[in-house]
């Protein structure tokens, strides 16, 4: 199991019980899944920048990436329905919690000038949204390799019925969240 998972059945669960003033343990906000999605832009035409893409997320994620497309064509992006538009991943249960643990512990850190993620990133369905704009702080991308820096969106898919328990959550994990107002 997860070192994460661990940690969330016997501390997390207990501690969140307590500060969200919640009885039933199965009440208490978990994470259902994490989206990792890289748009492509101008490249998504170009097989060997789209295949470049598909190799550095399955090493971020470790798991195959998905080629999206776009749904309609819009002329002032320059787009054509069913063209390639990014490359997305979901992770569930295992490769979830031991992404979370790399993400938080060893990509989080590596960025330059990081002051922490904004608790504005939660939206109304409960769900912690933020980018990362170089992909190479991962440790399992090769720098060398790379022929472009891109940019990382993640979405992090609560159960949380409010956004209080997605921000305890997220703090109990020990996410680098910055409650500054700007």
């Amino acid at each position: 199991m997860a070192r994460l998972k661990t940690i969330y059945d016997k501390e997390i669960v207990t501690k969140l019980m307590g500060k969200l003033s919640v009885k039933n343990k199965h009440d208490v906000p978990k994470i259902d899944k994490v989206i990792l999605n890289m748009g492509l832009g101008e490249d998504a035409s170009d097989g060997k920048k789209l295949k470049s893409c598909i190799d550095d997320m399955a090493l971020i994620s470790g798991q195959k990436a998905v080629v999206t497309k776009f749904k309609k064509s819009i002329s002032n992006f320059k787009t054509r329905k069913g063209s390639n538009a990014g490359v997305k991943v979901t992770l569930r249960s295992k490769m979830m919690y031991e992404f979370i643990d790399r993400l938080i512990n060893i990509a989080l850190p590596r960025i330059k000038d990081f002051r922490g993620l904004s608790a504005n990133g939660i939206d109304n369905s409960c769900n912690f949204s933020f980018g990362i704009k170089e992909h190479i702080v991962f440790p399992e991308v090769n720098f060398d390799k790379v022929d472009k820096i891109r940019g990382l969106d993640v979405t992090i898919v609560t159960s949380s019925k409010s956004k209080d328990g997605t921000l305890e959550l997220l703090k109990e994990f020990n996410f680098p969240i910055n409650q500054k107002k700007n």
